[in-house]
């Protein structure tokens, strides 16, 4: 503790000085060459400009190593009205930001403000974190023995020392402090005194690091889906377990009242037995392609839209009945495209993380048997950052909001990737109003078809009315018993989530 914080002072006062908010001359600007780089805009991205900037590795050492950062702009349409830029990130961590302006361009905030996307370091256009990939040591299972464990541990082992192999030398400084040191640079050399910011997911996160660190640079913002600011990063995961577990047991209340219809239980007691029932049989013999692992990842989805609810209860009924149910399968893709990797791993790895494999091993036996739905096993197991081959160059960012104005948190109550408590808690810690989306398991809502939402956002970015300290919006209606079984429309459905599916 002594070491971390001797040097998180001695680093604070190298980095006071090195990313001051000053934009003068070079002699009081440590960071003069970035921030007065010119831009070269060219189009791309259908429709959209893009251009290049240069930053530093490493801002304690900004006169040393460089990196590149890629930015999309889509101008303002009403240009008389015009009040900024409004800078946009999708999550991740390690999504791509720079298709971002098409995504809200039919928005409210499309029309007042140029919509800024980047791809943050490490990612995609800018100077990328390239990880060697590792051959599988084991099958993913939803239920694993306690003599797969290190089977795991030894997967995540082998892709630490791979993407450290291949990455070392850039790699402790894609951080999110740095990102938001990127984005100040930004501002400065898109010539804005403030920016604006919209962030989903682990965005949310970047965005109250940057108010922290930029308290003077931040004007209004929106944090969609926010993760929680006392979970940073693992228990942030280990609760998207218990997110998935409680939009399960809500879907079997649901069903339960409906068992002249679905008849798969009288009470949610029932309607859960009924589903382990299922999951014991597929692990004794698959039926076609679904098996037990495929069934838990296609209750974690199939619970948490609550649109999909009755075509879920459909499957279950076909696999009770020992036949084939592709709209599972169809879900359990779904899960599975939420588990890539990347950036992810090493920015999750910005923090300390347990060492002791037992503490790992111990959540992974409670987690397969209360939360195996939707891979909540993943979210104990160790991971990369359990053996980290780098030391963080600097502790985590204290969060707070201390000079910028209240800004509103978006937070739907079935969200598994950042379960609902972290919205009220993010809002809580940094004084902003928080928007609930009832009943509904969305991740990043603004600029989706949520009329309510995008009426409530769209009058706080534009013209900076607040909603109440504390308020609500309705989300996506739960089914119709009327509606039918259907591949084609679960299909569509899952097609229809645009935005990335990780915190």
């Amino acid at each position: 503790m002594r070491r971390f914080t001797t040097v998180g002072l001695v680093l604070a006062a190298v980095l006071a000085t090195a990313v001051g908010t000053s934009t003068g001359s070079g002699r009081s600007d440590p960071l003069a060459e970035f921030h007065n780089q010119e831009l070269v805009w060219k189009p791309c991205h259908e429709g959209l400009d893009c251009a290049e900037l240069v930053l530093p590795l490493d801002y304690a050492r900004p006169a040393e190593e460089k990196i590149s950062l890629v930015i999309s702009r889509r101008r303002a349409t009403d240009p008389a009205r015009r009040r900024g830029v409004l800078v946009l990130n999708p999550g991740g961590p390690g999504g791509s930001g720079l298709g971002m302006p098409l995504y809200l361009a039919n928005s409210g905030a499309a029309q007042v403000y140029d919509l800024i996307g980047f791809d943050p370091r490490g990612v995609g256009g800018s100077t990328a974190l390239t990880c060697n990939t590792v051959p599988p040591l084991t099958k993913l299972d939803s239920r694993p023995a306690d003599e797969d464990f290190p089977r795991w541990a030894a997967e995540a082992r082998a892709a630490e020392e791979a993407c450290q192999r291949s990455a070392g030398g850039i790699r402790q400084f894609i951080n999110t402090p740095n990102t938001a040191r990127d984005l100040d640079v930004v501002r400065a050399v898109l010539g804005e005194e403030k920016i604006n910011y919209l962030g989903y997911s682990y965005g949310t996160y970047l965005g109250a690091v940057y108010g922290s660190l930029f308290p003077r640079r931040l004007n209004r913002s929106v944090l969609d889906s926010s993760v929680h600011p006392e979970w940073i990063w693992r228990e942030q995961f280990r609760a998207q377990a218990v997110a998935l577990r409680r939009n399960v047991e809500q879907w079997a209340e649901w069903v339960a009242q409906r068992d002249e219809h679905f008849k798969l239980g009288t009470d949610a007691a029932g309607v859960m037995a009924t589903v382990e029932g299922v999951a014991a049989s597929l692990a004794a013999q698959p039926v076609a392609d679904n098996t037990r692992t495929d069934f838990d990842a296609a209750m974690g989805v199939g619970t948490r839209y609550r649109p999909l609810w009755s075509q879920l209860a459909d499957a279950v009924t076909r696999l009770r009945a020992r036949q084939p149910a592709e709209s599972a399968l169809l879900m359990a893709r779904s899960a599975q495209d939420e588990l890539v990797s990347g950036v992810f791993n090493t920015v999750t790895c910005e923090v300390d993380w347990p060492t002791d494999l037992e503490t790992y091993y111990e959540d992974m036996r409670v987690f397969r048997e209360r939360y195996p739905y939707g891979f909540g096993v993943v979210r104990a197991a160790p991971t990369t950052c359990a053996f980290r081959t780098f030391t963080p160059p600097e502790p985590e960012v204290v969060l707070k909001r201390d000079g910028y104005p209240v800004g509103v948190v978006v937070q739907a109550e079935g969200d598994t990737q950042t379960q609902y408590e972290s919205g009220p808690a993010m809002a809580a810690r940094l004084g902003h109003n928080l928007l609930t989306v009832l009943d509904e398991g969305r991740h990043g809502i603004y600029g989706s078809k949520n009329a309510c939402v995008n009426r409530v956002v769209d009058r706080y970015l534009v013209d900076g009315v607040l909603p109440p300290s504390s308020s609500t919006c309705p989300g996506d209606p739960r089914p119709t018993l009327e509606a039918p079984a259907s591949v084609p429309l679960v299909q569509s459905y899952l097609d229809g989530l645009v935005l990335g599916q990780r915190p």
